[in-house]
């Protein structure tokens, strides 16, 4: 049995560029995984292993590795930083006990970080924080930590300070040993000595260190009345003091160093062992019953237990398909039968095995706290819950965003149709956040995604890895309908043929609902005048017709319905014919309601040096932003705005030519907002143009 105190599983997570992948590497090399390091610019490193993350030098999908550091297993998770992938992330953040937040030294907190650190805050997930790239220009340490604390609204408890500054940047002071670790020019993790404090830091390092202690003794309250009686704590009992800060998200222990020239790696695997939870420490997974609602039950860390495990990634690789699971509870064995609760049947355990990035070691058993790959697993999908078949149960189920684009795909020759058909039911199996439907209308594919980003490695994925070579269509933005005003209307649906006919009379109200509440429905009726038997169908009959829309059949939101009177017919009105009813009142009345089309707003942040800010913020307005804040930093500015979607395809090779390629953005779905009358006009005649054509 292996002592589950020993295992720490982590995440490292960050913006784009902030050098995740490169302190993954450094990791693996640290503690022996790998010998030759392998760098992300150069389309090596051992985590990214896809072609399209090779080329592009960033993470698109979450991989696993495993390694040791002091007897202690680590199971770490490198995940993507770019905002169409946060899917990777916050499933991650899933099954993770703790995380390394890591900052890029001259960008600092940047907009992935912000979301990813909140997603981390949902998921009551410990931190530490590593500031990187301190050998760059414009580099600053406590301008980052600085960050944490006004954007993130986070305590950073400052553990080491950097020795020089960008490109005289040689070690770190370690502020509890207040020691100096000062790395030679080799860029060797090992060629580093330990020497006393820089004379010219001694003040900041007194200075920060007394703030370190202050702030980790207010954590046991024996030690800070003795602290304030001037007893200076152990370095144990700091160190414990700090362990429970950090668990408790009291605070989040901040180191420095530079990944890449190797510089205070050691220092933050040793805070990795030091602070962060085992499997034990975190607060359990909540059990839920089929409907989603927690039981008050909770998957408790042990491996006597039984089995519990959740499915939160899966994966097609040249061995088959993958299924990544975290177990919670319990044991697995190689030949054991298992039950998916979700889908209610069992499944046998084939091969297991333990992932490094696309490498395999098998197993033959393994158990709670672990993370391993089962392969050739036919039902499960992510968010499934694995478990004991004597002891059913459900685990937390994971809820993801909803797409914002699409495109239409055609196979270029007839004979890809079905290899793209086995290719898209695999790639949707993979990640919950792309979606796939057929138009009836044209038979045309629609792949739906998180941005554009996202779409063309979909589509770069069909052509490489499955060989399928597509056409393309336009980008296709997600509009929705809704009405503004409150109607009062009255439907009657009549039918005599011979023998029984069909008859159900509503009176209703149509009012606009709350924002994102969808379609809620209500009844009123007083004196049986419609039996409640009925109301279900009532329902129904509303509810089917708010997938089309009366402007351009997008899918209506926000509408609330009100059935306060009616009649029926003792012989002639059935469910079916006041579901009937109900659908010609939606068609009669929505017109009448003030029908208008939404579009999807999107919150996009844009980096541009000080030199073009005028041509950035112009350009926004151009694109009908709402600018809603500014930032400077010290290499740029950060401007805030409020854009819709339609009007930023493309956006990026604009913003590079004005800013000469040293513009970056990102933006994330904010909300649906109304249509000017000139768009929509355009919308929705473009709409019924596409109709009349098929």
């Amino acid at each position: 049995m292996t002592d589950l105190s020993l295992y720490r599983n982590i995440g490292i997570f960050a913006h784009v560029d902030a050098g995740k992948t490169t302190t993954t590497e450094r990791i693996l090399k640290l503690t022996g995984k790998i010998h030759k390091l392998g760098e992300t610019h150069e389309g090596e490193s051992t985590t990214d292993f896809m072609e399209q993350e090779a080329e592009r030098g960033i993470t698109i999908q979450s991989a696993a590795v495993t390694c040791e550091w002091n007897g202690h297993r680590l199971n770490v998770i490198d995940t993507p930083g770019h905002v169409d992938f946060t899917v990777e992330v916050y499933r991650s953040l899933k099954v993770l006990d703790g995380g390394v937040g890591v900052f890029c030294g001259s960008g600092g907190v940047e907009p992935q970080s912000e979301t990813n650190w909140r997603y981390a805050n949902e998921s009551k997930v410990s931190r530490l924080i590593f500031v990187n790239k301190l050998d760059r220009v414009g580099a600053d340490f406590l301008r980052v930590t600085d960050q944490v604390k006004n954007v993130l609204g986070a305590t950073p408890l400052i553990m080491t300070l950097p020795i020089g500054r960008e490109d005289e940047f040689s070690g770190v002071v370690d502020l509890l040993s207040n020691k100096a670790y000062i790395w030679d020019d080799t860029g060797l993790p090992e060629n580093y000595e330990v020497t006393d404090v820089p004379a010219d830091m001694e003040e900041d390092v007194a200075m920060y260190r007394e703030q370190l202690i202050e702030t980790a003794v207010e954590m046991d309250d024996d030690l800070m009345m003795a602290y304030m009686e001037g007893e200076e704590p152990s370095i144990d009992d700091i160190k414990r003091c700090i362990r429970k800060g950090t668990l408790e998200l009291a605070f989040f222990p901040t180191y420095c160093g530079s990944a890449f020239k190797n510089k205070g790696m050691q220092l933050l695997l040793d805070a990795i062992v030091d602070y962060l939870p085992s499997p034990t420490e975190v607060n359990p997974q909540p059990l839920t019953d089929e409907e989603g609602e927690p039981t008050g039950e909770y998957a408790i860390v042990s491996a006597d237990e039984p089995l519990r495990a959740l499915a939160f990634k899966i994966m097609d690789d040249r061995f088959g398909a993958l299924t990544f699971v975290r177990i919670y509870s319990g044991k697995l064995n190689k030949g054991d039968t298992i039950l998916n609760s979700f889908t209610g049947k069992t499944e046998r355990i084939g091969r297991m095995c333990e992932m490094q990035a696309d490498e395999r070691n098998e197993l033959s058993s393994a158990q709670a706290g672990d993370i391993i790959a089962i392969v050739g697993m036919k039902n499960v999908q992510t968010g499934h819950t694995l478990c004991d078949q004597n002891h059913p149960c459900t685990l937390e189920a994971m809820v993801f965003p909803e797409p914002v684009i699409s495109i239409s795909v055609t196979p270029k020759d007839k004979g890809s149709t079905e290899k793209m058909g086995i290719a898209i039911g695999k790639m949707v199996a993979e990640d919950p956040s792309f979606r796939v439907e057929t138009d009836e209308d044209s038979g045309e594919t629609i792949l739906k995604g998180m941005g554009e980003l996202h779409l063309d490695i979909k589509v770069d994925i069909l052509k490489r890895t499955y060989g399928v070579e597509l056409e393309v269509g336009q980008p296709q933005v997600a509009y929705r309908e809704t009405i503004t005003q409150k109607i009062e209307d009255s439907y009657t649906h009549k039918k005599q043929s011979g023998g029984s006919g069909q008859f159900g009379k509503i009176d209703y109200t149509m009012e606009p609902g709350e924002p994102n509440s969808g379609f809620t429905f209500s009844t009123s009726v007083v004196g049986g005048n419609v039996p409640k038997e009925f109301f279900p169908a009532i329902e129904k009959g509303f509810a089917s017709m708010m997938e089309n829309g009366p402007l351009a059949g997008f899918p209506v939101l926000d509408v609330a319905i009100n059935v306060h009177d009616g009649a029926y017919h003792a012989v002639d009105s059935s469910a079916v014919a006041f579901e009937i009813a109900a659908k010609g009142a939606f068609r009669q009345s929505m017109p009448k309601a003030g029908a208008q089309l939404l579009e999807p707003v999107m919150k996009v942040d844009v980096f541009s040096p000080e030199d073009n800010v005028g041509d950035v913020i112009g350009d926004l307005n151009r694109r009908r932003g709402m600018i809603s804040g500014q930032e400077a930093g010290v290499t740029g500015v950060r401007v805030k705005a409020d854009v819709p979607l339609s009007e930023m395809f493309g956006y990026i090779s604009t913003l590079r030519t004005m800013t000469s390629g040293r513009g970056q953005f990102s933006m994330e779905f904010s909300h649906y907002s109304a249509c000017p009358a000139n768009v929509a006009e355009e919308v929705i005649a473009k709409e019924k143009e596409k109709k009349a054509a098929k």
